[in-house]
């Protein structure tokens, strides 16, 4: 199994959302977050002042999924998620060890 964590601009989680369930993964987690990467925030001006915006919002999506839906996770957040622009975000993988439904005590890809 794989978890997929992707930093994504806010007012594409919709699109996110609605692109994994096409594809059938239906639990996620979503997690608002302000953060910078290379752009390191932008200069804003409010009321004749201009200040420092350091911190940009995020929404952090995670996925658990199956490794044979591994690649069609990806392309779908990558595809909802792109506007071409700076700060579109990114997308990390990592492998799960194991997963444990609590209620019902499933383990493995059964409690995902």
């Amino acid at each position: 199994m794989k978890k997929i964590e992707a930093i994504i601009k806010p007012f594409k989680l919709d699109e996110v959302k609605d692109a994994l369930h096409e594809i059938g993964l239906q639990g996620l987690t979503v997690i608002e977050a302000k953060g910078f990467g290379r752009q390191k925030g932008h200069t804003e001006l409010y009321r004749g002042a201009e200040y420092v915006v350091d911190f940009l919002p995020k929404v952090k999506v995670e996925v658990i999924c199956s490794d044979d839906m591994l690649d069609r996770a990806v392309e779908a957040i990558q595809a909802a998620a792109r506007t071409g622009r700076i700060g579109d975000g990114k997308i990390f993988v990592s492998d799960v060890v194991e997963v444990i439904r609590i209620r019902t005590g499933e383990r493995g890809e059964d409690a995902v």
